[in-house]
């Protein structure tokens, strides 16, 4: 009898421990799942907040500094929750519930606060110029604008819990303490955080940011679904737990759904004009909005990148007459074209009316080229035909070779090969990400140097010299730097971006300037742009480079140029202008 009450022991205690096993291993998993949603939710808040600040790099340090601090305030607090099983089915409620619907309260919030001023003016009969910007309208939209980060914290709090309530769950099923519990969770949560990195870089970033909130939400949700499961007889209101999850696994598939439509109506109201077409791809939102001007006038395009606005229809032929027409114009040949940028066809277009035999064109967004190279297939009919008359659909012309890559890496391939150009045009950007910093680099520069003729041109787009006059000026520092001899600038005003500016340099020989004043007129006439009105952009105002040696050089990894770039415009505008800048 005894030897059976020994047997029928023993066979309890191993199934006893082979759930205890199932239970860890189930536990153990979750917490890397959960772990991997929690950086997930940083990047999708950090995304957004420097989407919508336009600064990215800032946005996304300040956001993982602040979830991080807040994950262990909520580690603190989670010591205050009397049962774990009861307080971790909550808690993924509640950061499911959070994690989705964040991004749409961001935006709906600072939508609000758009509106509200023209609402007001508009019922009030308000003239133009007393529409309510400052004072209380201008704190609601600061705080609108920065409240990515009040969720944040909030999510942080929240996700903070999840480890110490998981390590208390461990010890309760064993009933007894642990040795290595701590460090089985932390361990799983290390390597769960870097799966979730690898699923945001390979899979999330190329969905819409609505879409991934979704998905991540729904992970909580079923962490949540299976401690309901497994420990059903330790939680009360069961079936309210149960009705919850239901409710918002259906809230989650709406938002999976419409969510990016309702994002783009809210985020659309930062727009001054109508948005009629809106797409994310892996690297940036394109925005393309319209302004009826009647029928004599037509229509108005603009497009925005990440909210900054990139050309006008209205005037986009001064920017880059500008920035083609004086480099292809000082150059002595223009049969064999570098371009850098200019995924639009804008530069192209005008490029193709000097009659090369060969232009190359590098961009890293293979949606954005696309987009521009076949219109007809990307966008709605109306704005697919207004873009094939802008560019003349210069991307599909056969003298075009266009290189889908990073050019700080393609350059390296195309000195490989041996390559020569007569002239290069670098169409980039402003340098507000430290990404496109390196772009402005001396070591970039001195690089492109290696592929310019002898006899050969460079122009660059430089930002505003007056909005962003340091940044400007570094341009040109870093240009010489790069060892051009002959490095000049010139400027002059696009109405959409205000003064803006340009440089340009000779590798060797007589500078650009001396070359264009040799001549009597333009080979390629512009039908804006004059050989004099070229010549007097060359002129600044009195003292404009009197403090050029106190503004320093952009080096690689100094990220020099981009901070004097956000300290400028941060200076100049308001948080609400900040989709002005290029």
């Amino acid at each position: 009898m005894n030897e059976v009450n020994s047997l029928s022991s023993a066979q309890a205690n191993h199934s006893k421990t082979g759930s205890h096993y199932l239970d860890d291993v189930l536990l153990i998993l979750t917490m890397a799942v959960l772990a991997g949603c929690g950086l997930i939710y940083e990047y999708l808040l950090s995304h957004y907040a420097g989407r919508v600040l336009g600064i990215m790099e800032s946005a996304i340090y300040t956001m993982i500094g602040l979830m991080i601090v807040s994950m262990g305030l909520g580690a603190f607090a989670a010591r205050k929750i009397a049962c774990a099983f009861k307080g971790f089915v909550w808690l993924e409620i509640t950061i499911a519930l959070l994690g989705s619907s964040a991004i749409i309260i961001i935006s709906a919030f600072i939508g609000a606060t758009q509106i509200l001023p023209q609402l007001l003016s508009d019922t009030f009969a308000l003239p133009p110029d007393a529409l309510p910007r400052g004072g209380f309208f201008k704190d609601l939209s600061f705080i609108a604008f920065n409240s990515p980060y009040f969720f944040g914290v909030l999510l942080g709090f929240f996700i903070g819990m999840e480890i110490p309530l998981i390590a208390r769950i461990r010890e309760e099923i064993h009933q007894k303490h642990l040795k290595n519990n701590l460090g089985t969770i932390y361990g799983a949560d290390y390597i769960g955080a870097g799966i979730g990195a690898a699923i945001w870089v390979i899979f999330l970033l190329s969905i819409d940011i609505s879409e991934a909130a979704a998905l991540t939400a729904a992970l909580n949700l079923l962490a949540g679904s299976f401690f309901i499961l497994r420990y059903w007889q330790k939680l009360n209101w069961r079936k309210t737990l149960v009705a919850l999850h239901l409710a918002l696994a259906v809230m989650l598939a709406v938002i999976y759904q419409h969510g990016n439509s309702w994002l783009n109506q809210m985020n659309n109201l930062l727009y001054l004009d109508q948005v009629v077409y809106s797409e994310k791809t892996r690297y940036q939102q394109l925005t393309f909005t319209q302004r009826h001007m009647g029928l004599e006038q037509g229509d108005i395009i603009n497009f925005y990148l990440n909210g900054r606005l990139q050309f006008s229809s209205s005037d986009e032929f001064i920017y880059h007459g500008y920035l083609v027409t004086p480099v292809l114009a000082a150059s002595a040949r223009q049969e064999n074209i570098l371009i850098i940028g200019g995924g639009d066809g804008l530069a192209l277009r005008d490029i193709l009316k000097w009659s090369p035999e060969h232009v190359t064109l590098l961009d890293l967004d293979s949606q954005l080229l696309e987009l521009f190279k076949q219109p007809q297939q990307r966008l709605p009919k109306a704005l697919a035909q207004k873009i094939a008359n802008l560019n003349e659909l210069s991307l599909q012309d056969p003298r075009v070779e266009i290189i889908q890559s990073d050019a700080f890496i393609a350059i390296d391939n195309l000195l490989s090969q041996g390559k020569v150009y007569d002239a290069i045009i670098v169409d980039l950007p402003d340098p507000s990400h430290p990404d496109l910093n390196k772009l402005y680099s001396v070591n970039f520069y001195a690089r492109l140097k290696q592929l310019l003729a002898g006899d050969g041109i460079i122009g660059i787009q430089s930002t505003s010299p007056y909005h962003a006059k340091k940044s400007f000026i570094s341009i040109g520092k870093t240009l010489a730097a790069a060892d051009f001899p002959r490095v000049q600038q010139y400027h002059d005003n696009v109405p959409s971006f205000g003064e803006w500016g340009w440089t340009i340099a000779a590798k060797m020989g007589a500078s650009p300037l001396s070359r264009l004043e040799q001549l009597n007129k333009l080979t390629v006439p512009h039908h804006w742009l004059s050989l004099a009105m070229i010549k007097s952009a060359f002129v600044f105002p009195k003292d404009f480079y009197l403090e050029s040696e106190q503004v320093d050089v952009n080096y690689l990894g100094s990220h020099t140029l981009y901070q004097l770039h956000q300290n400028a415009w941060r200076d100049q505008q308001g948080l609400n202008e900040a989709h002005l800048q290029k």
